[in-house]
């Protein structure tokens, strides 16, 4: 039996896997009890909350909401839709278009010289005058997919020409956060594409201008849920005179902490995922929200969440979004040390090796890496050696600290 040593040199006390594991999963659903009511749900607010009751209710409990009637006086609601408002409004404006074959970008795929093994995949990328990249979105098939989209403040920096049609931030979310987005970013996909289990460390604003954006979600305190494990990035490259696509290690080798679980396994592969992945499968329910156009979402910091979405009858989803900084108070310092301990998936906890906790507490025993989005990985300073003979380097916590972070009632 894997057990932890607990406490100062003078008192220590033997905490077994399955005690660890149990408080854990205790923790999942106590957040959704004392924070997210009964049965758990994601609030729908019928009209913008005022600056303190954002503040109050939903950013500092780390809470999601959605929000009806947010967007209803942007001109882009009766706009946008048109196809050829947006190609007389960009015209040849150059824009970033990513191309995948599969609309699964920054997504594990089969690794391309082991494909027994999985790789993170970040798409092809183009920069292309916006009406040819918005035909290539409206020609795209489940064996070639493209995505208008670009995580660098691509609305401000592509599509200054549509900043008439929108605000140029959320004001009472502004008023709240004591501060102005730090990036505001442009989706124009269709069916085809879809986003992969992740998290960010900002304050999502995330409204829908047409279609429908299908979000999964999960909280902080389920990180365990998520088994995020080290991958090797690559990033696909596509061959314009073949029209096909290769996938190709990136050089020098850099790897990428990503979740591993699909929600949506094939029909044939369902068994094998849930047997893989018991945490997530047998768990709590990720809340499921659609956001519709007119809507936005607040998606609080450091939640995790996956993304389909559903297309308008001109065949595209279009949503604008605002990252706000997040602050990195005790959530985070809380977040950090949660994710740092080690909780087996193992049905068999015997299999795992004894663990002495006795030196700083900064890793994860079973699962290897931390989470993170794909451009600021979390801190790790104190690495857990994986030594040969299967021995891991000593660790330790402080005593309570597991029972504490639920008793907080900080997530």
């Amino acid at each position: 039996m894997l057990t932890y040593t607990v406490g100062s040199s003078k008192q220590r006390q033997k905490v077994s896997t399955m005690e660890v594991e149990e408080k854990i999963q205790n923790l999942w659903q106590e957040l959704r009890d004392l924070s997210l009511g009964n049965p758990p749900k994601v609030d729908h607010l019928r009209t913008p909350p005022t600056p303190l009751q954002f503040l109050r209710d939903y950013v500092n409990p780390n809470k999601p909401c959605l929000i009806s009637a947010a967007t209803h006086h942007w001109p882009a609601l009766s706009l946008w839709p048109s196809t050829s408002y947006l190609w007389d409004t960009l015209s040849s404006t150059p824009v970033s278009l990513h191309l995948t074959p599969t609309g699964r970008a920054d997504s594990l795929t089969p690794h391309p010289t082991s494909p027994s093994s999985l790789c993170f995949a970040s798409a092809h990328v183009q920069t292309l005058p916006f009406e040819q990249a918005l035909d290539r979105v409206l020609e795209s098939d489940s064996k070639q997919v493209s995505y208008l989209q670009e995580q660098n403040d691509c609305f401000r920096a592509e599509y200054g020409a549509l900043s008439r049609d929108c605000e140029e931030d959320i004001p009472w979310a502004s008023e709240a956060l004591g501060c102005r987005p730090e990036a505001v970013n442009l989706w124009i996909g269709n069916h085809f594409s879809e986003t992969s289990f992740h998290k960010d460390h900002y304050e999502n604003l995330y409204a829908v201008v047409t279609g429908e954006k299908h979000f999964l979600l999960l909280p902080p305190t389920d990180f365990h849920r998520m088994y995020v494990r080290e991958y090797p990035a690559a990033r696909y490259q596509y061959h314009q005179d073949t029209g096909e696509f290769t996938l190709e290690l990136e050089d020098p080798i850099r790897v990428v902490p990503w979740s591993s679980v699909d929600p949506y396994p094939l029909h044939e592969e369902i068994q094998r995922e849930f047997d893989k992945f018991p945490l997530y499968f047998d768990g709590p329910k990720p809340f499921e929200v659609t956001v519709k156009a007119g809507e936005m979402l607040y998606l609080p910091s450091m939640w995790f969440h996956h993304v389909r979405q559903s297309p308008d009858n001109s065949g595209l989803t279009i949503a604008i979004n605002y990252w706000y900084d997040m602050r990195f108070d005790i959530k985070y310092a809380y977040f950090n040390f949660l994710q740092s301990i080690p909780h087996s998936p193992r049905k068999d906890p015997a299999s795992c090796k004894v663990i002495n906790l006795e030196s700083s507490f900064s890793g994860s025993a079973c699962n290897s890496g931390d989470e993170s989005d794909i451009t600021e990985s979390l801190p790790n300073p104190n690495n857990v050696r994986d030594d040969s003979d299967g021995e891991m380097d000593e660790l330790c916590y402080k005593p309570d600290c597991i029972s504490g972070v639920s008793q907080l009632g900080i997530f």
